[in-house]
């Protein structure tokens, strides 16, 4: 039996062709490379104009509220010289560039002003809590004690806020287990099915957003309280909250949704999946980040909410950890009622309890946050190395299976 030399065919001598051509980089020897410009830095002339207008505002406003004119206050010589300031500015930069440049430097300074005035209206309220409420932050007792053995006049060491605490932690745990589905639903709702009705609920939502907080808590203390339970609790309380975040869930998951690009959607009905197939395992993966986004928004709304819960929930100074019966108090609440008397050492509670609260809620941001996890496509350090791992497997894998193709196409010897 004799053996026939194996002759390649014109497909392996075209993948043997294909298989040599290697994408190649450009050789950039002798290539002279330029130094890199940083095109985020200001120029020289820029950063003169700044401390020059700076220096002239400062200037102009000393003058005016210390010589020239009867003016005062703090607030009144920030004005001035910020204004003074942009018109400095503009003057200097129109020396050197045109109308176009003048009036995007003005823009860019106007912009980055508001963004430090934001911040630092935001750091005075916290510091200032914080710096207010320390007396009774330094009390360990603050944390795990209530308020039924503490009289006004008594110290900082004795009683505490625990008590508002459990309050506000099962209220607002109660609010989102009712309006995180609730809301993600509707949303999916208004992308997904869609309709006359759709517009109908999406405009109820966006007049509900703008809703009073007061309204909310006289709508759960008629509705619920005068007709069912007849007492305030907590449960009525998170309800109360329920209807002030629920507004916001479902209009920011509904912005969320709708980036979501189409085409992604497609491809998993070309695949074959159903809809709700393709909602679970594509839209909401994909917007899973900004679905977190919303909850904190909702959050944030919620927990600070303070008349809503004075109507439904009560006062009280003893722990209450069951939501159905009694009052229970929460940190807004209890704020509320600290800072109305005169005794120094209440008022130093009720700031202690606003910057337990503030801590409360960057805990609860920070733990959002980190369950929502990076938007779609934005591997962590970890993911990344994973799949370079996993792509430099793949290409070994690719190498042995071209290696044994080309062993196989090797012709046979025929036997001497």
């Amino acid at each position: 039996m004799s053996l026939t030399t194996y002759e390649p065919s014109l497909a392996d001598e075209v993948q043997e062709t294909e298989a040599e051509v290697r994408t190649s980089l450009p050789v950039r020897d002798g290539v002279e490379i330029g130094p890199r410009r940083r095109i985020r830095s200001a120029r020289l002339d820029d950063r003169y104009a700044l401390f020059g207008a700076a220096a002239g505002a400062l200037a102009i406003a000393t003058l005016l509220f210390g010589w020239i004119a009867p003016l005062s206050g703090v607030v009144g010589f920030i004005v001035v010289a910020f204004l003074a300031f942009i018109a400095i500015y503009a003057l200097l930069v129109s020396t050197t560039g045109d109308g176009r440049e003048v009036a995007d430097r003005v823009m860019t300074v106007v912009l980055a002003s508001t963004g430090v005035i934001l911040f630092g209206a935001l750091t005075f309220v916290v510091v200032f809590t914080l710096l207010r409420g320390f007396p009774a932050l330094v009390h360990v007792n603050f944390f795990f004690q209530d308020m039924e053995f503490a009289g006004p006049l008594d110290g900082l060491d004795v009683g505490g806020v625990a008590h508002a605490i459990v309050g506000t932690l099962i209220q607002i745990g109660i609010a989102l287990a009712i309006s995180i589905p609730l809301g993600i639903v509707t949303a999916l709702f208004l992308n997904e099915v869609g309709g006359r009705f759709a517009r109908f609920v999406r405009t109820i939502v966006d007049a509900m957003t703008a809703l009073p907080s007061i309204v909310a808590g006289l709508f759960i203390y008629s509705a619920v309280i005068l007709v069912f339970t007849h007492q305030r609790s907590g449960f009525a309380a998170a309800l109360a909250i329920s209807v002030m975040m629920l507004p916001i869930i479902v209009r920011a998951s509904d912005v969320v949704l709708r980036l979501v690009a189409g085409h992604l959607r497609e491809a998993s009905y070309a695949l074959g999946a159903s809809r709700w197939r393709t909602v679970w395992h594509v839209v909401l993966p994909t917007a899973r980040s900004g679905l977190v986004t919303a909850v904190i928004l909702g959050t944030a709304r919620g927990i600070g909410e303070t008349s809503p819960v004075l109507l439904t929930s009560g006062v009280t100074n003893v722990m209450n950890s069951n939501p159905f019966e009694g009052p229970m108090i929460s940190l807004p609440l209890q704020v509320f009622d600290f800072v109305r008397s005169p005794e120094p050492n209440i008022v130093a509670r009720g700031f202690g309890t606003a910057a337990v609260l503030l801590l409360l809620v960057l805990a609860l941001f920070a733990i959002a946050r980190f369950i929502g996890g990076r938007g779609a496509g934005n591997l962590s350090p970890r993911q990344q190395r994973a799949a370079r791992n996993a792509s430099e497997r793949d290409a070994e894998r690719m190498d042995a299976a071209a290696a044994r193709r080309a062993a196989s196409a090797q012709p046979l010897e025929e036997p001497q």
